[in-house]
């Protein structure tokens, strides 16, 4: 893919959305926040307690819910047309958990998990006797039997952004598109995706935050990594481990071939994946005795199990699939689930990197996106895992064009690219943001000591503790903060509702169902619409 066509594609796209007075609908995207974070005791061991109950239920609560295990809580915002309303939002929910914490528990203050010695001490999370809630706790049983338990206990933070409706009618005149809108919308969300997953490696360079893990959560599997001291292994110029093979990346998944060439490609092989048999699953079979372990015993077992920096979504309606809702209905947003937790922020999260994040990919968006060949899969991969291995590495090239380039250079052309999105951002503001938060990230590519992943390991020997320590007392420090900050009484109040309501509306559907599981999980196969 010729680089330059990339840029100046992009570059002729702003000029005629801006000489069209279209530039301005770029700053009413929605987006919204998904913050996974482990519930841990005071001595940094995973907290076994069920989820709490004084936070609502897991399975309907609205904001507060568990991920795979029932100590890894996910916080969710709704989407918001300023990035200043999603982080207090996000901080509210937090303001409000911390309240309602058992006293003896902490929320952990990094992606990786500390103190993993035994796969069975990560509860996986139960979501209630209604079908719906036993469907979500056997896809998590189904995902231990695959993989185990520890990846899935790795906490990340998930982006989620969207262009306004009104942006796209007037974008697609400017390319000078006779599609029809929606299957427009479709195949530029689909390069916004494309493009990401070419340049995506952008972001655990910049903001990856764990160049070290615990030990223990290795079991043993040490021989690539360096050993930082008695209970922390490390890589020196790693910038997110949590990206890498020894965390989200899943080796049992690199022979899947699901298509970005667009919607229609996309959904197709994820839902052959769906339901095509595996050797392997089928050998462990649906039970063990007379616990049902999986949902079935193909490639994948619902969408949700392909993991992915990035997907395109669309809001689901009651047992609806989300490849039924795909195609029925088009891509609504895309979910970017490529950062690691902030170790610094109570929250987790950074404003300047949000706003980093949205012009990179309006960038990835208006940037010329051929389809990916076999090639460049391959090179894509490569430096995927070199970013997040080795990102801050002198002089580190990665592949581009089929050729090795250098990782600075690349880096610093493609954050000059972003320079006139992100003018575009700021005009009308009352003080610039975007443009100061790239030229903060265009710094640290000049003093990659500086980056957050050099940050850690420079605490960590600074301090002289270890990984475990440190975070234990990030997290110490992240509970003082807001507990030294409560919620207003109203907002405490609402919330509080919120809970009480998700507890009614779980008791509600388990009093309505009228079919028995194995009959519920084989019609949301055959037939989405009726589960």
């Amino acid at each position: 893919m010729p680089g330059a066509r990339m840029y100046s594609l992009a570059a002729d796209r702003i000029d005629k959305l801006t000489r069209a007075g279209l530039a301005s609908r770029l700053r009413t995207g929605k987006r919204g926040l998904e913050k996974e974070c482990l519930r841990m005791r005071r001595d940094g061991s995973i907290a076994q307690t069920a989820h709490p109950t004084a936070w609502g239920s897991a399975l309907t609560h609205p904001y507060i819910t568990t991920d795979y295990s029932e100590a890894l809580a996910e916080f969710i915002t709704p989407a918001f047309d300023r990035t200043e309303e999603v982080l207090k939002f996000l901080h509210e929910v937090h303001q409000f958990a911390y309240a309602m914490l058992p006293e003896d528990e902490l929320l952990w203050a990094s992606s990786m998990p500390c103190a993993v010695k035994d796969d069975s001490l990560i509860p996986i999370a139960r979501y209630g006797t209604s079908n719906t809630g036993r469907m979500k706790h056997v896809y998590r049983v189904g995902l231990d039997y695959r993989y185990g338990r520890r990846m899935q206990a790795i906490a990340g933070v998930h982006f989620n952004y969207s262009l306004p409706l009104d942006f796209w009618p007037g974008y697609r005149d400017v390319t000078g598109s006779t599609q029809p809108l929606r299957e427009f919308v479709d195949d530029h969300y689909f390069g916004l995706i494309r493009n990401f997953r070419r340049l995506g490696w952008i972001v655990p360079l910049l903001f990856g935050n764990s160049p070290v893990v615990c030990s223990s959560f290795l079991a043993g599997r040490t021989s690539r990594f360096k050993q930082f001291d008695e209970c922390s292994h490390y890589l020196p110029y790693a910038t997110s481990l949590r990206m890498s093979d020894v965390g989200y990346k899943n080796k049992n998944q690199a022979a899947l071939a699901i298509s970005y060439d667009g919607l229609t490609p996309y959904v197709d092989s994820l839902s052959r994946a769906i339901a095509t048999p595996y050797p392997e699953y089928e050998v462990m079979g649906l039970y063990d005795g007379e616990e049902r372990i999986q949902l079935n015993t193909n490639i994948l077992q619902i969408e949700n199990e392909f993991y992915s920096y990035m997907r395109p979504k669309r809001t689901t309606r009651p047992g609806e699939r989300p490849t039924l809702a795909l195609r029925e209905r088009g891509v609504e947003y895309v979910e970017m689930r490529a950062l690691d937790v902030y170790s610094y922020s109570p929250t987790g999260v950074e404003e300047e990197h949000l706003l980093f994040l949205e012009a990179f990919l309006i960038f990835c968006l208006l940037a010329d996106s051929p389809r990916i060949t076999a090639a460049e899969q391959w090179g894509m991969e490569y430096n995927e895992l070199t970013v997040a291995m080795r990102g801050r590495e002198p002089g580190l090239l990665l592949i581009r064009d089929g050729a090795k380039v250098p990782l600075a250079d690349w880096a610093r052309e493609l954050l000059n690219a972003l320079q006139p999105i992100c003018e575009i951002l700021d005009d009308g503001a009352n003080a610039p943001r975007y443009v100061p938060a790239l030229h903060r990230q265009l710094a640290l590519l000049q003093t990659p000591e500086e980056l957050p992943s050099a940050r850690v390991l420079r605490a960590l020997r600074d301090r002289r503790q270890t990984f475990f320590d440190y975070t234990l007392e990030l997290a110490g420090q992240h509970e003082h903060y807001f507990r030294e900050r409560p919620l207003r009484s109203g907002l405490r109040d609402h919330f509080m509702g919120l809970a009480a309501t998700s507890h009614a509306e779980q008791q509600a559907l388990e009093a309505n169902d009228r079919i028995d599981f194995d009959t519920y999980i084989a019609r949301y196969f055959a037939d989405p619409a009726a589960a």
